[in-house]
Formats: C-alpha cells, structure tokens, sequence
C-alpha cells in the first residue's frame, strides 16, 4: 500500500533558470541535485514546511519541453498575501491571475513559473 507522496517532477528545458526562480522567488530550499541513471539532470527542492519534494528534471534526449496552457499547476500556501505580492513586484513577477477572496476569506493567485508551469499561491484566510 502507498504510505505517502515523496515528490512530484516537472521537466524543463532550462534547469537553471527554473531552480532559480523556485529558490529565489518562492523560497523553496535545494535539497540535493543527482544524475539519473539514463542522464536525466535531477534537482529535487522542498518548501522550508513541507516533507513532499519537486523534482526539476531536464533531459534534453527526450526532446523540448512544451507546457500547454492550463496542463498542471503547484500550489503553496503563503503567510501573507500583500507581503508576498510586493515581494512579486520587486522582483518584477507578474501575477498572472487573481487574486481573488473566496467564500471562506481565504486568497488564491497565480503567477508563472518558467517554461509556462503555473504556480497557485493560497493564502488560507483572509487576514488584514
């Protein structure tokens, strides 16, 4: 039986440029980077409460990478959704929708990550 979700991977075409952006914009501390066995370069990332990974793969034997619209996101939660987005701004990252207050007063927006990945930012509730 599965006991529990050990990461999730993306593959890219630029490896650095995307490692990058999850440590720089959203925070996510490297955990390790490795060699798969067929070549694959493998960075694996982790939000600072989290357990679960990312894993960036690139493999440029397996052809461009082309993300279509709307295919997959990742969600991380943020504390404070101002102070997140002026952190956004000063690094010249535009959201790409949202936000948007729900029923519950919790905030959902959405930015994009390199290579056209969309990253969902949660703050859980609404706070002022």
């Amino acid at each position: 039986m599965i006991t529990r979700l050990l990461h999730t991977r993306y593959r890219v075409n630029d490896l650095e440029k995307t490692v990058r952006f999850y440590r720089d914009v959203l925070g996510l501390q490297e955990v390790r980077r490795s060699q798969s066995g067929r070549g694959s370069e493998l960075v694996f990332l982790k939000a600072p409460g989290s357990e679960e990974l990312i894993e960036i793969c690139h493999f440029p034997a397996g052809g461009p990478v082309l993300v279509q619209p709307d295919l997959t996101h990742l969600a991380f939660e943020v504390e404070d959704w101002g102070k997140f987005e002026a952190h956004l701004k000063k690094l010249g990252v535009p959201v790409s929708d949202g936000p948007y207050q729900q029923k519950d007063g919790s905030v959902i927006a959405f930015i994009d990550a390199p290579e056209g990945y969309e990253v969902e930012l949660i703050q859980p509730e609404c706070r002022k």
